[in-house]
């Protein structure tokens, strides 16, 4: 049952607004439940350490996990084999799912933006954003991409240009051999930088950034405007009504814990290792599994501090940071490298990503299944498996803006961004390769091809330096930020749940990334992705039916409200 917002509503969920999450400002629709958030909760303070967790999401969600980072780092030779048939599986059979979900994500997007129900405000018609914008686009830029760009920025367009001017290659069996996307371009150099850039901002533009927006929309306007709580379950109410206070939720809830862990443990696991392989490249750090645990204990402890710090000081602080060094290592490259280059390169890569956009998104009847299965499926799996976590920190931060305002900046600011990073660093590398006939970024591992492509350019130990830092920072912007959403989601929907448990989910995110990376390198942070990937995509897409079916609601109570 749902009622407009008044006086008797607010009464009976004042509790709401004791667990963090504030009340609706203005005429919505509350949904009239008789939950209570975190009625289901234990709380105690057992050996002096406060505790106010869901019992059945938090005990099963960590136990879970525990069995999973004790057993692959005991069974490693078993556990290697066991995570890369299950990657290959899932992508041989279901790329077209991802696909079309991608697809599916974008589109409800894209009409949500040009629709009556974008007028909506999340949080109430009255309710005032909670942060600046150079706050809020700081923080959803670092939570959504992060380490990604630092790890892929040079590595993809270079992988995609290379492969797409080689051609197409046909193996004994018929079927291509070769990693370019679509139907390459052999031999057209001109060309073969549009389709790899295309492809490389295909795979960083609207669609990552599409299931980030539904997950984030959803959050927030069934939380600030309907009173729910901030948990996965809630999205689900519209089918599942009361249901969802049971096992059904439960479960949505453990599915969320479990993808949102997997997908940060990937993020972070990308991160250790071109830290690691930086250092070694720099420093002659040995670049081995000593190296890594002890880099990513340090990375969990400094985020650890901000955890214990909170949304405000800690997160914040570290994601202006983050962005800080970000734009100072982009700028340098502008500017050092061939600018001229860059600047075109932009316009015409944005043209050329807008007109193989239809062909590079069909989910049917590809011939270029190397690509499809080991490049857009791989990163569909990822943001869709981080899609809880980066979809409730956005949920968090973006209470008090319209639903027009919200889509149109977590959809292209961050798509102009990555843009924008990608053809300034792909760009020099394939310059270098071009002009000067430098072969370095193109033979190097991918974890060093940022490394090696600045070491052509002026004050390379600075700017490589910057480099493995910024691999760090977003770490730990990623590490904090996700422990935030974790801990939410296992404390029955709390904002405010004792920090012990924020301490203990920053800790499982850095021992999963260990485990993983010492059980299988970046295959196994792959498998992790995409075994949570599959299910969340139709947690995703059923998202897509209640939100648009939440806004038509709340839309439809501004209206009696007006007259």
């Amino acid at each position: 049952m749902t009622h407009t917002t008044d006086h008797n509503i607010l009464e009976d969920h004042i509790d709401q607004e004791k667990n963090g999450i504030p009340l609706p400002e203005g005429n919505t629709e509350i949904i009239d439940t008789d939950y209570v958030i975190g009625q289901d909760n234990i709380s105690g303070k057992p050996f002096g350490i406060d505790l106010d967790l869901h019992g059945k999401v938090f005990t099963i969600s960590s136990l879970v996990i525990l069995s999973f980072v004790v057993l692959t780092l005991a069974l490693n030779e078993q556990a290697v084999p066991l995570l890369m048939a299950m990657r290959d599986w899932v992508t041989g059979h279901f790329t077209w799912l991802f696909l079309l979900s991608g697809n599916v994500f974008v589109l409800v997007c894209l009409g949500l933006v040009l629709s009556p129900l974008g007028k909506v405000r999340i949080g109430g018609e009255r309710a005032k954003a909670d942060y600046s914008y150079a706050g809020w686009f700081a923080m959803l830029f670092a939570a959504g991409m992060g380490v990604g760009l630092v790890f892929f920025g040079v590595a993809e367009p270079m992988g995609h240009f290379d492969s797409s001017l080689a051609g197409v290659t046909i193996g004994d069996d018929g079927a291509r051999t070769d990693w370019a996307p679509l139907g390459a371009a052999e031999g057209n150099q001109a060309k073969a930088i549009g389709l790899g850039m295309a492809a490389t901002i295909y795979h960083w533009g609207l669609h990552p950034w599409a299931a980030y927006a539904i997950v984030a929309l959803s959050l927030g306007i069934f939380a600030y405007n309907k009173g729910l709580p901030l948990s996965v379950r809630a999205i689900f109410y519209p089918l599942l009504k009361e249901r969802v206070w049971g096992w059904p939720g439960h479960l949505i809830d453990i599915l969320a814990v479990f993808s949102t862990l997997f997908g940060l443990a990937t993020a972070l696991g990308l991160g250790a290792s071109q830290a690691t392989a930086g250092m070694e490249y720099l420093f002659g750090v040995p670049n081995n599994d000593t190296t890594i645990t002890l880099l990513i204990s340090v990375i969990t402890g400094i985020a650890l501090l901000s955890v214990s710090a909170g949304l405000e000081k800690g997160v914040q602080r570290i994601s202006k940071i983050n962005m800080g060094l970000a734009f100072l290592l982009l700028g340098f490259v502008i500017v050092f490298g061939p600018t001229t280059f860059i600047a075109s390169g932009l316009d015409d890569n944005l043209t050329s990503y807008l007109a193989y956009l239809p062909a590079l998104a069909e989910p049917f009847g590809r011939e270029d299944a190397n690509f499809t299965q080991g490049w857009t499926a791989i990163y569909w799996c990822w943001w869709i498996s981080w899609s809880p976590f980066v979809g409730m920190f956005i949920a968090r931060v973006s209470r008090g803006r319209t639903v027009r305002e919200f889509l149109i900046a977590v959809l292209l600011i961050p798509t102009l961004v990555s843009s924008l990073w990608m053809t300034s660093f792909g760009s020099t590398a394939i310059d270098q390769l071009i002009t000067q006939n430098f072969q370095g970024v193109k033979d190097a591992a991918i974890e060093l091809k940022l490394f090696v492509m600045l070491s052509e350019m002026p004050f390379t130990l600075i700017t490589s330096t910057i480099g493995i830092l910024l691999a760090i920072v977003f770490f730990v912007t990623s590490s904090d930020s996700g422990s935030l959403v974790i801990d939410s989601i296992t404390a029955g929907g709390k904002l405010d749940a004792p920090r012990p448990q924020r301490i203990f989910w920053c800790i499982m995110v850095g021992a999963i990334a260990i485990a993983l990376l010492v059980g299988g390198g970046l295959n196994g942070l792959q498998a992790a992705a995409v075994s949570t990937g599959l299910p969340f995509s139709v947690v995703l897409l059923v998202a897509c039916y209640t939100i648009v079916k939440g806004l038509i609601a709340e839309s439809r109570s501004c209206r009696l409200a007006e007259a």
